[in-house]
């Protein structure tokens, strides 16, 4: 429990803290400035409170609003919806604030930072989603209905990871959170980033949604292999494809963060729904925050249909959800 405990302490102080903000206005934002050799970093309030260049920039609240994610997940809360009041911009803003520090939302032009929060809530919004074709507000509008999977088929306890992640008596694996986290393993990984005993209480995700929020983005700014580019690096341009990415098809775009995230389940698989489902919710957020589909780009960043997976045959697939 202390891990958990830590964690949660933790949630809770940046709550206050936002509460504060608001309270005290533009006050609470004001930006303090430092070289360090040379070079400028900042702290920004209580949204960007570690020293860091790019907290020298707009963060996250600045162009990304309550109004905005109202918008982006106005059916979340529908009585036909899974997880209504659980999902709350308070707790995705707040999860953000270890992240803002390292470039999440945070690096480049404003144009930039928008799209990679409608990028990451492009993942987020498809797999939460219970949209369909003839659904009232139309199939994407559901996004975060879900904040765990409904009919677990399995526990998702893999014993080859007995000595590393071992599974916890009576504990379930299954699918858990804003991009939802599936198996043992995964659940030891995420909490040992998130300072929290995810291995012996996964039911922390579906209580706590700053938590299952932090997990989401720990997973997009975090690659698979040391190797391996991150969601967040291929999207903002951080990561350099080698030639044998290029001969994959991978690049620094969209699709890639598809690759990342998803592997074979979605990519390298032509034109299907599970991947186009992904990319139709980032057009519709991009035009939802004022930015506008046509920045996308054209349909071969958008795409991995015909990408070769990063980690071919890579055992559980976390695209279900």
């Amino acid at each position: 429990m202390k891990n958990g405990s830590v964690a949660m302490t933790l949630t809770v102080a940046l709550v206050l803290a936002l509460a504060v903000s608001l309270a005290n206005g533009d006050e609470s934002e004001k930006v303090i400035v430092k070289k360090v050799k040379g070079k400028k970093v900042c702290i920004k309030g209580w949204e960007c409170p570690t020293w860091s260049k790019f907290c020298c920039n707009e963060t996250i609240s600045d162009y990304f609003q309550v109004y905005q994610f109202e918008n982006f997940f106005s059916k979340r809360n529908t009585p036909v919806a899974h997880a209504v009041g659980f999902w709350d911009y308070q707790s995705f803003i707040t999860a953000t604030v270890k992240y803002q520090p390292l470039g999440f939302g945070t690096t480049g032009t404003k144009l930039d930072k928008m799209k990679e929060i409608c990028a990451f809530l492009a993942h987020v919004g498809c797999k939460t989603s219970c949209g369909y074709g003839v659904a009232t507000g139309g199939p994407l509008a559901w996004g975060l209905c879900y904040n765990h999977e409904m009919s677990p088929s399995q526990s998702y306890c893999d014993d080859s990871y007995k000595y590393t992640y071992p599974c916890t008596p009576g504990a379930e694996y299954y699918g858990r959170g804003a991009i939802p986290i599936y198996w043992n393993y995964n659940y030891g990984a995420t909490g040992e980033a998130l300072r929290a005993d995810l291995l012996s209480h996964p039911e922390y995700i579906e209580q706590n949604a700053t938590l299952a929020f932090e997990a989401a983005i720990w997973k997009w700014m975090t690659p698979v292999k040391k190797s391996q580019p991150s969601a967040h690096d291929a999207f903002v341009g951080n990561w350099k494809p080698t030639k044998n990415d290029t001969l994959s098809k991978r690049g620094p775009n969209f699709g890639t963060t598809m690759n990342i995230l998803y592997g074979e389940s979605v990519c390298g698989q032509g034109d299907i729904d599970a991947m186009n489902n992904i990319v139709s919710h980032y057009l519709y957020y991009l035009d939802l925050l004022g930015v506008g589909r046509e920045q996308a780009g054209p349909n071969e960043e958008l795409s991995c249909a015909e990408q070769k997976a990063f980690n071919p045959n890579t055992a559980p697939s976390a695209a279900s959800s």
